[in-house]
Protein backbone atom coordinates (compact mmCIF):
# COMPACT_ATOMS: atom_id res chain seq x y z
CA UNK A 1 0.00 0.00 0.00
CA UNK A 2 1.19 3.36 -0.96
CA UNK A 3 2.04 6.19 1.55
CA UNK A 4 -0.51 8.58 0.94
CA UNK A 5 -3.68 5.64 0.63
CA UNK A 6 -2.40 4.75 4.34
CA UNK A 7 -2.32 8.85 5.07
CA UNK A 8 -5.86 8.96 3.43
CA UNK A 9 -7.06 6.38 4.86
CA UNK A 10 -6.20 7.85 8.24
CA UNK A 11 -6.87 11.52 7.90
CA UNK A 12 -9.52 12.13 10.43
CA UNK A 13 -7.27 10.89 13.21
CA UNK A 14 -3.89 12.19 11.84
CA UNK A 15 -5.75 15.81 11.75
CA UNK A 16 -7.47 15.39 15.46
CA UNK A 17 -3.85 14.35 16.84
CA UNK A 18 -2.14 17.06 14.95
CA UNK A 19 -4.65 19.90 16.41
CA UNK A 20 -3.89 18.40 19.48
CA UNK A 21 -0.73 18.71 19.52
CA UNK A 22 -0.84 22.10 18.08
CA UNK A 23 -2.58 23.21 21.34
CA UNK A 24 -0.20 21.53 23.46
CA UNK A 25 2.30 24.85 22.89
CA UNK A 26 -0.18 26.97 24.05
CA UNK A 27 -0.99 27.68 27.85
CA UNK A 28 -3.61 25.09 29.37
CA UNK A 29 -6.25 27.54 29.91
CA UNK A 30 -5.79 29.02 26.21
CA UNK A 31 -5.03 25.41 24.83
CA UNK A 32 -9.09 24.56 26.70
CA UNK A 33 -10.58 27.21 25.15
CA UNK A 34 -9.15 26.78 21.39
CA UNK A 35 -10.07 22.86 21.52
CA UNK A 36 -13.57 23.63 23.23
CA UNK A 37 -14.97 26.52 21.51
CA UNK A 38 -16.38 25.40 17.90
CA UNK A 39 -18.08 28.76 16.92
CA UNK A 40 -15.88 30.47 14.54
CA UNK A 41 -16.69 33.93 15.33
CA UNK A 42 -16.04 33.04 19.39
CA UNK A 43 -13.12 31.15 18.66
CA UNK A 44 -11.53 32.55 15.14
CA UNK A 45 -7.85 31.14 16.30
CA UNK A 46 -9.18 27.78 16.61
CA UNK A 47 -11.43 28.04 13.72
CA UNK A 48 -8.05 28.86 11.50
CA UNK A 49 -5.97 26.54 12.81
CA UNK A 50 -8.73 23.71 12.43
CA UNK A 51 -9.10 24.88 8.54
CA UNK A 52 -5.43 25.36 7.70
CA UNK A 53 -4.22 22.35 8.96
CA UNK A 54 -6.47 20.40 6.81
CA UNK A 55 -5.75 22.08 4.01
CA UNK A 56 -2.47 21.98 4.43
CA UNK A 57 -2.64 18.29 5.06
CA UNK A 58 -5.06 17.97 1.84
CA UNK A 59 -2.01 19.64 -0.34
CA UNK A 60 0.45 17.67 0.81
CA UNK A 61 -1.42 14.37 0.54
CA UNK A 62 -2.34 15.72 -3.45
CA UNK A 63 1.53 15.41 -3.95
CA UNK A 64 1.35 19.57 -3.87
CA UNK A 65 4.92 21.11 -3.58
CA UNK A 66 5.96 23.92 -0.61
CA UNK A 67 5.10 26.71 -3.20
CA UNK A 68 1.65 25.65 -3.89
CA UNK A 69 1.10 24.86 -0.17
CA UNK A 70 2.50 28.07 1.11
CA UNK A 71 -0.69 30.31 0.72
CA UNK A 72 -2.61 27.92 2.88
CA UNK A 73 -0.23 29.03 5.85
CA UNK A 74 -1.54 32.63 5.63
CA UNK A 75 -4.23 32.19 8.31
CA UNK A 76 -1.91 30.50 10.74
CA UNK A 77 1.10 32.67 9.53
CA UNK A 78 -0.56 35.35 10.94
CA UNK A 79 -2.02 34.70 13.62
CA UNK A 80 1.58 32.99 14.90
CA UNK A 81 3.05 36.47 14.25
CA UNK A 82 1.34 38.33 15.91
CA UNK A 83 1.93 36.69 19.40
CA UNK A 84 4.51 36.46 21.39
CA UNK A 85 7.43 34.29 21.05
CA UNK A 86 10.27 32.71 18.79
CA UNK A 87 10.23 32.33 14.99
CA UNK A 88 10.94 28.19 16.00
CA UNK A 89 7.81 28.03 18.13
CA UNK A 90 5.29 29.93 15.67
CA UNK A 91 6.30 27.32 12.95
CA UNK A 92 6.97 24.22 14.90
CA UNK A 93 3.49 23.27 14.16
CA UNK A 94 4.08 22.14 10.91
CA UNK A 95 6.54 20.16 11.91
CA UNK A 96 4.36 18.36 14.57
CA UNK A 97 2.92 16.86 11.56
CA UNK A 98 5.94 14.41 11.12
CA UNK A 99 5.87 13.34 14.40
CA UNK A 100 2.39 12.40 14.11
CA UNK A 101 2.54 10.83 11.10
CA UNK A 102 5.28 8.30 12.23
CA UNK A 103 2.95 8.24 15.23
CA UNK A 104 -0.10 7.16 13.12
CA UNK A 105 1.87 4.98 10.97
CA UNK A 106 3.48 2.99 13.74
CA UNK A 107 5.19 -0.11 12.91
CA UNK A 108 4.42 0.71 8.88
CA UNK A 109 6.47 3.58 8.51
CA UNK A 110 9.27 0.93 8.88
CA UNK A 111 7.97 -0.98 6.11
CA UNK A 112 10.66 -0.85 2.86
CA UNK A 113 7.85 0.13 0.48
CA UNK A 114 6.66 3.04 2.89
CA UNK A 115 9.86 4.42 4.24
CA UNK A 116 10.89 6.32 1.32
CA UNK A 117 7.98 7.36 0.27
CA UNK A 118 7.89 9.00 4.19
CA UNK A 119 11.07 10.45 4.00
CA UNK A 120 10.08 12.12 0.51
CA UNK A 121 6.87 13.35 2.13
CA UNK A 122 8.90 14.50 5.41
CA UNK A 123 10.71 16.44 2.73
CA UNK A 124 7.93 18.22 1.22
CA UNK A 125 6.77 19.00 5.15
CA UNK A 126 10.26 20.83 5.62
CA UNK A 127 10.18 22.57 2.64
CA UNK A 128 6.64 24.28 3.60
CA UNK A 129 7.82 24.71 7.08
CA UNK A 130 10.47 26.81 5.41
CA UNK A 131 7.81 28.58 3.66
CA UNK A 132 6.11 29.20 6.70
CA UNK A 133 9.41 30.70 8.51
CA UNK A 134 9.54 33.13 5.39
CA UNK A 135 6.20 33.92 5.26
CA UNK A 136 6.24 34.63 9.28
CA UNK A 137 9.31 36.69 8.83
CA UNK A 138 7.50 39.06 6.50
CA UNK A 139 4.99 39.17 8.86
CA UNK A 140 6.82 40.31 11.85
CA UNK A 141 8.82 43.02 9.38
CA UNK A 142 5.32 44.51 8.56
CA UNK A 143 4.06 44.54 11.90
CA UNK A 144 7.48 46.60 12.98
CA UNK A 145 7.07 48.53 10.15
CA UNK A 146 3.98 49.66 12.04
CA UNK A 147 4.91 50.00 15.20
CA UNK A 148 7.66 52.19 14.20
CA UNK A 149 5.74 54.56 12.03
CA UNK A 150 2.96 54.24 14.69
CA UNK A 151 6.11 55.43 17.55
CA UNK A 152 7.07 58.59 15.31
CA UNK A 153 3.25 59.98 14.78
CA UNK A 154 2.89 59.88 17.85
CA UNK A 155 6.08 61.36 18.75
CA UNK A 156 5.41 63.95 15.78
CA UNK A 157 2.23 64.94 17.53
CA UNK A 158 3.09 64.86 21.27
CA UNK A 159 6.04 67.31 20.16
CA UNK A 160 3.26 69.12 17.87
CA UNK A 161 0.98 69.83 20.66
CA UNK A 162 3.88 70.94 23.04
CA UNK A 163 4.63 73.34 20.57
CA UNK A 164 7.73 71.71 19.89
CA UNK A 165 7.07 71.83 15.98
CA UNK A 166 4.84 73.92 13.84
CA UNK A 167 3.86 72.75 11.23
CA UNK A 168 5.05 75.24 7.67
CA UNK A 169 2.40 77.80 6.83
CA UNK A 170 1.16 78.99 3.69
CA UNK A 171 1.77 82.56 3.83
CA UNK A 172 0.94 85.78 1.49
CA UNK A 173 4.60 86.67 1.46
CA UNK A 174 5.94 83.58 0.42
CA UNK A 175 6.34 83.47 -3.13
CA UNK A 176 5.01 80.48 -5.27
CA UNK A 177 7.66 78.49 -6.71
CA UNK A 178 8.12 79.05 -9.98
CA UNK A 179 7.48 76.78 -12.51
CA UNK A 180 9.95 75.41 -15.12
CA UNK A 181 8.51 77.40 -18.44
CA UNK A 182 8.29 80.50 -16.43
CA UNK A 183 12.38 79.92 -14.70
CA UNK A 184 13.63 79.00 -18.58
CA UNK A 185 11.95 82.60 -19.94
CA UNK A 186 13.72 84.45 -17.10
CA UNK A 187 17.36 82.74 -18.30
CA UNK A 188 16.62 83.58 -21.95
CA UNK A 189 15.91 87.28 -21.10
CA UNK A 190 18.89 87.19 -18.99
CA UNK A 191 21.32 85.59 -21.50
CA UNK A 192 20.08 88.40 -24.29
Amino acid sequence: MKLTELLSEKRPAILNRWFDVILETYHADTSIFLKNQKDQFANPIGYTLKQGTEAILDALLSGADAEKAAPLLDGIIRIRAVQEGLPSSAIVFILLLKVVIREMLGESAHDRSVAGELVEFESRIDAVALRAFDSFMKCREKIYEIKTNETKNMTFRLLQKAQMISQPKESAETPAPESAEKKEMTNQKQKR
